[in-house]
């Protein structure tokens, strides 16, 4: 697993950092800047509504976390059906996710900490599966 620093992830076993299970660096970096890449190209296609709608649902705290990301999965799936792109729908839908994180948390910071757990849940429940296939490919 990638920390949001690019860094792998680890623990600390014994007193001594053990990363989790090994994976190919140069192969992480290499998806990381395509996936930026992609990122930039559909950070110019999101139009302002969509993230003014979703800061308001976050500012909403009476709407739970489970609703708070049934909100997100709706806005990445609209934005992946309305952009034109050519390539794989889960490669979209993540990237898509990533730049709504972005836009959002750079309209209204203070909602940092709840739109990024909300986007890890979001990533984690749809498209698990499908990051451990383009990393270990």
């Amino acid at each position: 697993e990638l920390q949001t620093d690019g860094n792998r992830s680890g623990h600390l076993q014994n007193g001594e950092l053990v990363f989790d299970p090994e994976v190919n660096e140069e192969v992480v970096r290499i998806i990381a800047a395509q996936l930026a890449e992609i990122g930039d190209q559909f950070d110019k296609e999101i139009k302002g509504r969509v993230v003014n709608d979703l800061v308001q649902h976050f500012l909403n705290e009476n709407l739970s976390g489970e609703e708070i990301t049934r909100r997100m999965s709706e806005a990445v799936e609209g934005l992946a059906r309305a952009i034109p792109s050519d390539m794989e729908q889960e490669k979209a839908m993540l990237v898509l996710a990533m730049v709504l994180t972005k836009k959002i948390a750079n309209t209204m910071p203070s909602l940092l900490q709840r739109v990024f757990s909300t986007t890890v849940n979001y990533i984690s429940q749809q498209l698990h599966n499908y990051i451990v296939r383009m990393v270990s490919a």
